[in-house]
């Protein structure tokens, strides 16, 4: 991409050495590259140090070069937006503006994001929301304290009758300041910090966040541990879709695949556990490798687990396809267009339900996908069929996968010892987690620590395409849809 700087997924390079260009030219270069079929996987404000003011740092994923193009610029007060030219742009400069106090001039929607106290914005639920004036309009609140045992979060609906105008989705709840904790590391707390960015995608965020300092110190990871964490990351995919396709069975009353799912769910869960002694995958990933081995016995004792577990899911999620009623709740329910997937930058299998094939194991390998992969698993249709459908090719796959892993693990240490960060220096790493790509950057100072660190979980990106995919739907439909997406407050609180 002209005019940024060539990076891989894992690569670590001087901050001194990442393009700047004045602001104008920062807007153009992000902007075209984004017309060109680039997507922004993260973008930033950091100090800029001893040349005062705030430095803009973005990421653009190139899958055609598998690259990841990094350029920045210097701001004072204020910049022009680029969110009129790329809505993908919007939420990140929202957050700019939230954390640093930079205006990006020209923004339609400067609301907070998070509402941290103390940022002289306005608290949660004080700011003001978006309506639609007109005759028999009139607004449904949902939230922020929902009937079931879930996360909180806000929602704001514009109806005529049944049908949604407009939806507004106001989160910040579970505002934790996650990044400020992973600055000044790496510490005895930092790798349960990023465990917990998003308790359901532990084993993601951890791999990321260890790939960081894997690759600031110039670590290699051995064999035998790519493919354990690989296996890890694949049963934490799997368990999540089926349990959600579980749950989409229940909220249209089809009984027989949502009890099913919830069982299989929890032993996809207990195949965790088996590794590591917890269900979440916590422990498993470390940097330099792995925290557990597997002995003969409990290879064979996992691969007879998920065995198992592929022929219940396949069982169980094949009954959605073959079930009339239930076709007919998800099919057309909740659409959403590849060109709007597209414009606000959505990732993973939301996008890919709309016939985008990105995928951060295919576009971008690290780890054990330089050596395997899996297919991209799309549809075209953007509605709630549409994600479900492709959830459960997902499944299919990721537990086809951890077998191959399990029959063919490399011998060898599963751990060796990581070295200090490098002085200075940025480095970017790419997860296809369960939900999407999750992105990690990292600066560090003149001594090595981690000066900022910058998370873009994938629900950051995909929560606006929820309320897009409402737009002219019935209201009764959102908890579908919803359940479709199922997206993470914490992780895009943070």
């Amino acid at each position: 991409m002209e005019g940024t700087t060539p990076l891989h997924n894992g690569a670590t390079v001087p901050v001194h050495e990442v393009a700047m260009v004045p602001v104008a030219d920062f807007r153009r270069v992000v902007a075209e590259a984004v017309r060109a079929g680039a997507e922004i996987v993260s973008f930033f404000a950091a100090p800029a140090g001893r040349a005062g003011g705030v430095r803009l740092m973005a990421l653009l994923s190139e899958p055609r070069t598998a690259t990841i193009g990094a350029v920045s610029s210097l701001v004072g007060d204020s910049w022009q937006s680029l969110t009129p030219d790329c809505a993908a742009a919007h939420l990140f400069e929202r957050e700019i503006f939230e954390q640093f106090g930079i205006r990006p001039q020209g923004h339609p929607w400067l609301k907070p994001v998070r509402f941290p106290p103390g940022s002289g914005q306005p608290s949660i639920g004080d700011a003001p929301f978006f309506t639609v004036e007109g005759e028999e309009v009139h607004e449904v609140a949902v939230g922020p304290v929902h009937a079931g045992v879930i996360e909180p979060g806000h929602f704001r609906f514009q109806c005529h009758g049944e049908q949604v105008l407009h939806l507004e989705i106001s989160l910040g709840y579970q505002h934790r300041g996650a990044e400020a904790l992973l600055e000044a590391g790496p510490d005895a707390r930092s790798l349960s910090v990023a465990e917990t960015l998003a308790g359901d995608t532990t084993v993601g965020h951890a791999t990321a966040y260890c790939e960081i300092l894997e690759a600031l110190g110039g670590t290699v990871v051995p064999p035998r541990a790519l493919a354990l964490r690989a296996i890890a990351l694949e049963l934490e995919r799997a368990a999540n879709h089926v349990g959600d396709l579980g749950a989409l069975a229940g909220d249209v009353g089809f009984l027989p695949t949502a009890s099913w799912c919830g069982r299989v769910r929890g032993d996809i869960l207990n195949a965790t556990a088996l590794i590591c002694g917890n269900r979440l995958g916590r422990g498993i990933v470390k940097p330099g490798g792995v925290g557990y081995d597997l002995d003969e016995g409990m290879q064979v004792s996992l691969e007879q687990r998920v065995a198992q577990s592929a022929r219940d899911s396949a069982g169980a999620i094949d009954l959605l396809w073959k079930t009339p009623s239930v076709l007919a709740r998800f099919e057309g329910t909740g659409t959403l267009e590849r060109t709007t997937a597209l414009s606000i930058g959505m990732t993973g299998p939301a996008a890919r339900a709309c016939g985008i094939e990105r995928d951060v194991r295919q576009d971008h390998p690290s780890g054990l996908w330089r050596f395997a992969q899996i297919p991209a698993s799309t549809w075209k249709t953007g509605d709630v069929f549409a994600r479900a459908y492709v959830r459960g090719l997902e499944v299919q796959r990721s537990l086809a996968f951890v077998r191959e892993q399990i029959a063919s693990l490399p011998e060898g240490v599963v751990r060796v010892p990581v070295r200090p960060p490098a002085r200075g220096s940025m480095a970017v790493t790419l997860v296809e987690g369960w939900r999407g790509a999750i992105c990690h950057a990292a600066i560090t100072d003149r001594q090595g620590r981690l000066q900022r660190y910058k998370v873009v979980d994938p629900s950051f990106r995909n929560w606006f395409g929820l309320a897009l995919a409402m737009r002219d739907g019935q209201i009764s439909d959102f908890p579908l849809c919803n359940k479709s997406f199922n997206l993470s407050y914490c992780g895009h609180d943070l």
